[in-house]
């Protein structure tokens, strides 16, 4: 799974190339397919709370937003990265959408292209893009 990526190049210092130890399959005998469950389930370290997603909807079992969505994690971010940072942004300095936010990661969007780049040359074809309109959302700071 990782040598996939093995000819994707220098990487900047805050990225790198993540080998999983991966086991294989635990019992020899082949594994009849069937339709797996239409939920799942994340934890968190440190919290107690188990948290159930319906996997044709993405939303928790109650209807509402998983821990995990882009717009929780760019929150929480945002909610971070306030805290953190002593200077003090400008009007028109922050983004107001996600994917503003996203574009505006230079060292992600090279590193990513670089990515691409590699898959391609490794004749493992084009990324699947998502519909814009999934990154399209306003921030909430």
């Amino acid at each position: 799974m990782s040598h996939r990526t093995e000819d994707v190049g220098q990487l900047p210092t805050s990225y790198r190339h993540n080998r999983p130890l991966l086991s294989g399959v635990s019992h020899a005998e082949a594994r009849q397919p069937g339709k797996s469950p239409h939920f799942s389930v994340n934890w968190v370290m440190g919290n107690a709370d188990v948290e159930i997603i319906d996997g044709t909807t993405g939303k928790r079992s109650c209807g509402g937003s998983s821990r995990l969505c882009k717009h929780v994690f760019s929150a929480r971010w945002a909610r971070l990265y306030g805290k953190l940072s002593t200077r003090i942004p400008s009007h028109g300095d922050t983004p107001s959408m996600y994917c503003e936010a996203k574009r505006g990661a230079c060292t992600y969007q090279s590193v990513k292209q670089q990515l691409f780049k590699a898959f391609q040359k490794a004749g493992l074809g084009t990324w699947v893009r998502k519909p814009p309109e999934q990154d399209q959302f306003l921030l909430t700071l």
